[in-house]
């Protein structure tokens, strides 16, 4: 693969816990090329959130190396976006203040950072709620504000944890499409986790695999379906059946389901 940008080259990674070591993933090996858009699924506690910390440089694997740009990651990557599975907007501060404040930190003058902010508000489709405060937004909204605040400093790396997990599901679909549109637009490399097979469908280039605990890939899944995708009807798209009864039947041994 040409033009890697992230590459886990066998990592395994242990945690101290209480009794002993917990072995969180072994011998993770994975290439991720600029511009790809890479969804790891597996079973809870598989090590996926792990694989994000280690490219953000919150923790060091124990062996193998984690390799960003062409250098190992030996401290915290300020290069990547990092969007929880929290929204973690600042309460005391507007909308558009939560959106532009990587940009106010970064030295921004405040004409500009505003004009950078209201672009993302605009894309994530905000506007009209640039005043509005947390506790006042949906959580929907507040999601869109989180990408739109990672986004607008123009990371070529966002991480993405389970971003989605907590939404009903028409408001997952949208955020989803709005999310492929950004993506698109802007042309960011993504390593995204989730549980859902129809969303990692939906979304990647790659769906990667993970087995139950101690987190190895078991196999990787080239998406074929042509993009643009629509979403909101991906189950009706020729190959998605095939591709998610692909994905399922290794997916189900992971989770020992008959």
């Amino acid at each position: 693969m040409s033009d890697v940008v992230i590459h886990f080259a066998g990592v395994s990674k242990n945690f101290a816990a209480k009794g002993g070591i917990t072995e969180a993933v072994r011998d993770v090996n994975l290439p991720i090329a600029r511009n790809e858009f890479v969804c790891v699924v597996g079973p809870s506690g598989c090590g996926k959130t792990t694989l994000l910390q280690l490219c953000a440089g919150l923790a060091r694997p124990t062996a193998g190396r984690v390799v960003y740009k062409g250098r190992e990651i030996t401290g915290i990557n300020t290069d990547a976006g990092y969007i929880t599975q929290e929204s973690n907007l600042y309460p005391w501060r507007s909308l558009i203040e939560n959106v532009e404040f990587s940009l106010e930190m970064r030295g921004m003058a405040k004409a500009e950072r505003r004009r950078e902010a209201q672009q993302f508000i605009d894309l994530m489709g905000l506007a009209g709620f640039e005043e509005h405060y947390p506790y006042q937004l949906s959580g929907g909204m507040q999601k869109r504000a989180s990408i739109a605040r990672t986004m607008v400093y123009d990371p070529d790396v966002v991480l993405m944890d389970e971003p989605f997990g907590a939404l009903d599901a028409q408001t997952r679909m949208i955020l989803q499409a709005e999310l492929l549109k950004v993506w698109s637009l802007k042309a960011k490399t993504i390593l995204f986790i989730t549980h859902d097979i129809v969303e990692a469908i939906a979304l990647a280039d790659r769906v990667v695999l993970m087995t139950r605990r101690p987190g190895t890939i078991k196999d990787v899944f080239r998406v074929d379906l042509p993009r643009p995708r629509n979403v909101f009807e991906i189950h009706g798209q020729p190959g998605f059946a095939e591709m998610y009864r692909r994905i399922w039947e290794h997916f189900k041994v992971e989770m020992k389901v008959e």
